[in-house]
């Protein structure tokens, strides 16, 4: 059984890519299981997804706490304490990675003991799509890591973005998109195996735990906030830049930032709280002196206290 994690922020698309790639293993001829797994709905949030796929049925049911293979959509997630995407790897196991380093650079930076493929597929989706979404690209690449058809991944993109989108030119470049990324990785050798494996012989993990009162297992109101621990300045594809010469201090940028993360400096110019912003842009879309551009992160911000 193939046994597969997603790991991307919430608006890349990984639920969209774990159903592509399953999809596609049934069109195929397998047995196959797809889900996601998040918390509130936020976009740029830490998001999860799954796939299984094996030639008999699947009896798991569940989260996948050690995967053969895991796609990491979006590098940072490497460096945050609290998201641990290669946490549980098995040896021997897959990483893939969107990123412009090679496979050699990213293991070094990250210090990942594991087979590493790399790929730059948001600067594909950009030139494809138009748009940092991901969702069929990194179906696409963990489709050909599989070893499915293109045929089938073809069939798979149709049918699940057919349900979300209408625009047919649309929907024919996320199926380009998708193979365009099928054929640019170049599959390893593993140990994994397809087959699957004699659940009933597999010592159970299921973990009990016992009933506490509310006093210990309900969240305390007055908790410290978490937000330097989440890393939400990670969250970003793109930054909002700013362009002083032609900044007339109407403060709109600053009424609008849904997160508060706009600051105004001892000059009375408002800037950016780049270790809090999320990139939801909102800042550049409500300028009305199109003083406000967008850059593309290429950096992840390190982990603080480190």
């Amino acid at each position: 059984m193939y046994r597969l994690r997603f790991h991307g922020r919430g608006g890349q698309g990984a639920r969209v890519a774990s159903k592509v790639l399953g999809t596609a293993a049934f069109l195929d001829g397998y047995y196959a299981q797809d889900f996601p797994l998040y918390g509130a709905e936020r976009r740029g949030a830490p998001v999860a997804a799954s796939t299984r796929i094996a030639e008999d049925p699947i009896m798991e049911r569940g989260v996948i706490p050690e995967p053969d293979i895991v796609i990491v959509m979006d590098e940072t997630l490497l460096q945050d304490p609290l998201t641990m995407p290669l946490s549980g790897l098995k040896p021997g196991g897959i990483v893939i990675i969107n990123t412009t380093n090679s496979p050699a650079e990213a293991k070094a930076e990250y210090k990942i003991n594991a087979n590493v493929l790399t790929l730059g597929i948001t600067k594909i989706g950009l030139d494809m799509l138009g748009m940092p979404i991901l969702s069929t690209l990194a179906g696409g690449v963990a489709a050909r890591i599989v070893g499915l058809s293109e045929d089938s991944l073809t069939e798979a993109v149709k049918k699940v973005l057919s349900s979300i989108i209408t625009d047919k030119k649309l929907l024919d470049k996320n199926v380009a998109a998708a193979l365009y990324c099928f054929n640019a990785i170049t599959p390893i050798e593993t140990k994994i195996e397809l087959k699957t494996i004699d659940t009933n012989k597999k010592k159970s993990t299921v973990i009990s735990l016992p009933f506490e009162p509310a006093a210990v297992s309900s969240p305390a109101i007055n908790a410290t906030g978490n937000t330097p621990l989440r890393m939400t300045g990670n969250w970003r594809v793109f930054r909002p830049a700013w362009n002083y010469e032609a900044c007339t201090r109407c403060m709109i940028c600053v009424a609008r930032c849904p997160d508060g993360c706009i600051l105004i400096n001892e000059d009375g110019y408002p800037y950016t709280d780049y270790d809090n912003c999320k990139g939801c842009l909102i800042c550049v879309e409500e300028c009305p002196t199109n003083t406000l551009g967008k850059v593309m992160e290429v950096h992840a911000k390190k982990v603080i206290g480190n």
